[in-house]
């Protein structure tokens, strides 16, 4: 009394027109074919039907209604097809149901009231679909429901607390929606419950104390929220956790007393939020653990070495936070695939027993105080494929045995101290993608050998003491004159290494730093000022502060500017690649092969003191600034436009795909973080817009015009009039003058989704309170002229855009800082096994 699997879709016409009349029939098996059709409502006449496998088929079209009158069905499979339409409400009559999975098609609309009506059901999978909507307190009535999985849709609304009448309830997936509110403490507290997922929403509040009292939970994910509050006592007392997720909320509590020992754990990450305290030694006493992230915190004091008692980890994440002291040897002991501790004030030097770590595949030490030499022992990590040591205090000579990580794709040991030669072992490393050995003291040419690294993507050993000829492969080819600039002689066909009678210009192009601020200012100055006599000739002589402008430029500083205005015709609008608040800005191709970005500053209303005011305030900012996503003031080698000018055009816009559209927004977020976290006052720059941000040949994202910047004092929060651009200004300017960080973080959200959009997001800017904006699908917001994104660059695209909601919140500490988000944007997996 049953149809097998049909391995056509010739046959399965045959037999659906066979067995339409064959009403004894049980059991309907036609799972894991290639069939393409549409299903037949005469399906409806098989009322003998008991079991219906449809699934993992290429099945279209709707869902028939007559399927309600299969009275007797018990199980209806019919995931993984491409079905559409609306779930009938016809399906609310089986009901002797048991197990309804409709996952991974193309339905959309509401989940059906009349689904209530299925008291016999105990597994319901509607997942990876485009329902919307609410969750219904129908679906309360489902008293024998086990698994409910309703994740991967666009529901919205609250979590009914009424889905705590489903007493039998094992599995709840909720993740991936538009659910806001809070967390019922009903659901949290049922009897039965191992998993709760309810990551990605827009879930605000604080954990409900019951979560885990029935000591039975097992999964709990609350990830990518907006979650705050301590961290319930039930959590540290749950000794069932196999897997935790809070990352990406703003949870607060000390981590060494908020957590306890889990001896079924596997898997917890607690990055970032605002958790902080000292690493708790517990964590050693975890023997099923495998990961450990705790990254983007405020965690201090040193690493426990008793973590290496935990013998199952494999991933451990404590990366910015202000972690102190040595790396725990311990770790030596350990089956480690991926170590991240950047970002943290780690000393001393990198235990030799972390040579013993023979399955390590991606390391991550960068940004701390590690000193002494790089171990010779890392070269026996046959399987690393990634290894950034960077921003440290490593001495002595790159370790040859470096050589022998034949897997290594990525390797950055910039902004050390190493000395000695580049060792031409390093050409054997065939599947090296990314190589800086940038701002070192190494000596010595490049090895010819590295000619032969056809692999090779991305260069740079600028600002080392290198001098002889670059090799001429692609990765050399193609790269930057900033990859080879601050060194003592390199030479080959990159515009500005090869003429000797441009020596002179790249002196000031290439070592302006070198020779101080007062030569900047001196060119810049010059410039200014000629600009002035030129507009004004009967202009009178200057204050002894315009004098020593005029006096300590130099003759350079004059030749320079004659021949800016050569290359920019007198500065002919063809030229122009961006228009700010205070000035333009040209692009000038200079006679010794480089490029530079010269910013013109426009006259005002208000005269030449309000203009020079407002000039040398720039040249202030710029002083204080060093970051590779802020324009220099010594000039930089540019190959694109401004933002606003390549979304504008459709060929630019489609050369700007996704990743580098994330890229770009990383960019931003970074030079933000740095003007806002790292400079001393802080700086905020008032008129971030997608005009304010040039893009260089790799499509790396440079912000300039600083013409409204202002240093944070804390005795000056205030201006006295209004700067910034329509669009872009946050709106509290127009009833408030006082200084804040969150004016540059709301400007950032809006070219955050312009970036996603491919033009101004003014309908969201304007409305962003609304319900439509809350709404807003990830999908239907893509700049239609790039082809749709893989599912991990949307996952990318859906983290920026709910960045961005945040940031545009009217009221401004409401936003995020910088900080914070820069951390959630430099959380991603690895491009290599996952451990999550």
């Amino acid at each position: 009394k049953s149809v097998a699997r049909s391995s056509t879709e010739a046959e399965y016409r045959s037999v659906a027109t066979t067995t339409a009349n064959l009403i004894w029939m049980a059991r309907f098996l036609l799972y894991e074919n290639q069939i393409s059709v549409l299903i037949p409502p005469e399906m409806g006449n098989l009322t003998s039907l008991v079991q219906l496998y449809m699934n993992t088929n290429n099945l279209s079209g709707p869902i028939p209604s007559t399927f309600g009158e299969l009275k007797k069905l018990t199980v209806l499979y019919m995931f993984h097809n491409q079905l559409s339409g609306s779930i009938p409400l016809e399906i609310g009559n089986m009901k002797s149901l048991t197990a309804l999975s409709l996952y991974a098609n193309n339905l959309s609309g509401q989940v059906p009231a009349t689904l209530g009506g299925l008291t016999n059901l105990e597994l319901l999978h509607l997942y990876e679909n485009k329902l919307s909507g609410p969750i219904l307190d129908e679906l309360a009535n489902l008293t024998s429901m086990v698994d409910l999985e309703l994740s991967e849709n666009q529901l919205n609304g609250s979590i009914p607390s009424s889905l705590s009448n489903l007493k039998m309830l094992e599995r709840l997936y909720l993740r991936d929606n538009q659910l806001s509110g809070t967390i019922p403490e009903q659901i949290a507290s049922l009897p039965n419950l191992s998993l709760l997922q309810l990551e990605s929403n827009q879930l605000i509040g604080q954990l409900p104390q019951t979560i885990c009292q029935n000591e039975k939970l097992q999964n709990f994910t609350v990830s990518n929220n907006s979650l705050d509050g301590p961290i319930p006592k039930s959590i540290k007392d749950c000794k069932s956790f196999v897997r935790v997720r809070l990352e990406g909320n703003q949870f607060t509590g000390n981590v060494f007393e908020d957590f306890g020992v889990y001896p079924q754990l596997q898997y917890i990450d607690l990055s970032p939020n605002n958790f902080y305290g000292e690493i708790s030694s517990n964590w050693g006493e975890c023997p099923n653990l495998r990961t450990l992230t705790m990254a983007g915190n405020n965690i201090s004091g040193t690493i426990r070495p008793e973590i290496g008692n935990a013998t199952q980890l494999q991933a451990l994440n404590l990366s910015s936070n202000k972690l102190s002291g040595r790396i725990p040897m311990e770790f030596g002991k350990l089956d480690l695939l991926k170590v991240i501790l950047n970002d943290n004030q780690l000393s001393g030097g990198i235990p030799s027993e972390f040579g013993l770590l023979a399955d390590l595949e991606y390391l991550d030490l960068s940004a701390n105080k590690l000193n002494q030499s790089i171990p010779e022992n890392i070269g026996n990590l046959p399987k690393l494929i990634y290894l950034n040591l960077s921003r440290n205090e490593f001495s002595q000579k790159i370790p040859i045995r470096l050589a022998k990580l034949t897997h290594l794709s990525e390797l950055d040991l910039s902004r050390n101290l190493l000395k000695g030669e580049i060792p031409s072992a390093l050409s054997s490393l065939e599947s090296l993608e990314v190589l800086n050995l940038s701002h070192n003291n190494l000596s010595g040419s490049i090895p010819d050998s590295f000619g032969g690294m056809i692999g090779l993507l991305t260069i740079d050993v600028s600002y080392n003491e290198l001098e002889g000829p670059i090799p001429s492969n692609k990765a050399f080819q193609n790269a930057s004159i900033e990859a080879f600039q601050g060194n003592k002689g390199l030479c080959w066909d990159v515009p500005g290494l090869t003429s000797k009678k441009s020596h002179k210009m790249l002196f000031l192009i290439i070592f302006l730093p070198i020779c101080g601020v007062f030569s900047l200012l001196g060119f810049v100055g010059v410039f200014f000022f000629l600009r002035k006599r030129k507009e004004d000739a009967d202009a009178q002589q200057g204050s002894q502060e315009d004098e020593e402008l005029i006096f300590i430029s130099s003759s350079d500083g004059r030749i320079m500017h004659d021949e800016i205005i050569k290359s920019t015709d007198c500065f002919n609008s063809v030229y122009c690649i961006g228009k700010g608040g205070h000035g333009s800005v040209y692009k000038a191709n200079l006679q010794s092969g480089n490029t530079v970005a010269v910013k013109k500053i426009h006259q005002f209303q208000d005269g030449e003191k309000t203009c020079r005011k407002e000039f040398l305030n720039e040249i202030r900012a710029l002083t204080k600034i060093r970051h590779r996503n802020i324009v220099k003031l010594f000039g930089f080698c540019l190959d694109g436009g401004n933002l606003a000018t390549i979304l504008g055009n459709d060929e630019e816009a489609k050369e700007l795909d996704w990743s580098k559209r994330i890229n770009v927004v990383k960019g931003v977020a970074n030079a933000l973080f740095y003007m806002h976290h790292n400079c001393s006052p802080p700086i905020v720059h008032r008129d971030i817009t997608s005009k304010n941000i040039l893009v260089d040949s790799v499509y790396e994202a440079h912000v300039l015009d600083f013409g409204t910047a202002k240093l944070l004092n804390a005795d000056s929060s205030h201006w006295t009039a209004l700067a910034g651009t329509y669009g872009y200004v946050a709106p509290e300017l127009a009833y408030t003058m006082k200084v804040s960080e969150k004016c540059d973080v709301y400007s950032f959200g809006v070219v955050a989704l312009e970036m996603i959009n491919g033009k101004h997001p003014s309908e969201i800017v304007f409305s962003v309170a609304s319900p439509s904006a809350q709404k807003l699908v990830l999908e239907d917001f893509l700049d239609q002229r790039l082809p749709t994104p893989s599912a991990q660059v949307q996952d990318e695209l859906r983290k920026i855009m709910k960045i961005a909601i945040a940031c545009l919140h009217s009221n401004p500490q409401s936003r995020p800082t910088m900080h914070k988000i820069s951390q959630v944007l430099a959380v991603q997996t690895p491009p290599f096994s996952s451990l999550g």
